[in-house]
């Protein structure tokens, strides 16, 4: 059964759970700020995203507090001074990151309260976080205030003027999504880290076009073996192996008497270990495709 909500209906609280719980992992904007007497404020968000590359702009929402509809200080901030540094988070800063998210007065400076190393930037004046694997130096172009009700979010549109790297995460001058050990924000008090056993490629369709799940024979499409992402692999290859790769295929792997849903078995394992030629080779034989 699906369980169906209007949102109007329900408390903001219940609202923000469902949505943060969902939508996620969620990068996090760990965004350090001047007001204009020049006290330093950092605080982290999850309604974060990259949001162009040319120019390079990326966006965040330091939301009214569902509690008191009290506006953020980053927000407060940004609107005084229109500068922000935001700090790319990692495994190894993570607990220091959530501790800075304290409710702290305006004018308590959670680098200090936090123990990170403040840095001073060069073409704004926020300081980054000397930690962080990866500082952008931002100019704040717009703020968008969604509405004024507890909760609501502030869109801050911010263009990169700066980019600052810690070469302990590059490989052959490359930023490595391995070595960053990134953090993600879940729901709750959930976070998730990108270490290497939760990381997985698929290759993107960028320049192929794929022939589609539609395009794959009715026994495959409909097979109770193979799974979504099996069948979205299958798709993405450009074009069916011929009757004469197939032959040439089952008869240097010996299956020629092996059972459809075993060569489906088969074919599964070989999806997952990215042979995904091999594996439609499988499966096209055992649908008896292959003559």
């Amino acid at each position: 059964m699906i369980k169906t909500i209007d949102p109007t209906t329900i408390p903001q609280p219940e609202l923000y759970s469902i949505l943060s719980t969902a939508v996620a992992p969620r990068p996090i904007c760990f965004a350090s700020t001047v007001d204009a007497e020049g006290n330093v404020n950092l605080s982290p968000f999850s309604f974060f995203n990259v949001f162009s590359s040319n120019p390079p702009v990326m966006v965040f929402s330091p939301a009214r507090s569902g509690r008191d509809n009290s506006l953020k200080h980053t927000h407060q901030n940004v609107v005084e001074v229109p500068e922000v540094v935001i700090n790319v988070v990692n495994h190894k800063m993570a607990e220091q990151m959530s501790l800075s998210s304290t409710a702290y007065d305006k004018g308590v400076n959670e680098f200090v309260k936090a123990g990170f190393t403040q840095v001073p930037s060069v073409k704004v004046k926020p300081p980054r976080v000397g930690e962080a694997p990866v500082s952008f130096e931002c100019t704040v172009l717009e703020v968008v205030e969604i509405a004024q009700t507890p909760g609501a979010g502030n869109l801050i549109i911010a263009q990169v003027d700066m980019i600052h790297i810690n070469d302990e995460y590059l490989t052959d001058d490359i930023l490595d999504t391995e070595k960053l050990d990134l953090v993600g924000r879940m729901g709750g008090n959930w976070y998730i880290r990108a270490i290497k056993e939760s990381l997985f490629e698929i290759p993107k369709p960028i320049r192929t076009h794929g022939i589609g799940v539609d395009a794959l024979p009715k026994g495959i499409r409909e097979s109770d073996v193979l799974t979504g992402n099996n069948l979205g692999r299958l798709g993405n290859l450009e074009q069916l192996p011929s009757p004469e790769d197939v032959k040439i295929i089952v008869a240097n792997e010996g299956i020629e008497n092996t059972s459809r849903t075993e060569l489906h078995t088969l074919a599964k394992k070989l999806l997952e270990e990215g042979d995904t030629e091999k594996a439609m080779a499988y499966l096209l034989f055992a649908e008896g495709l292959s003559k």
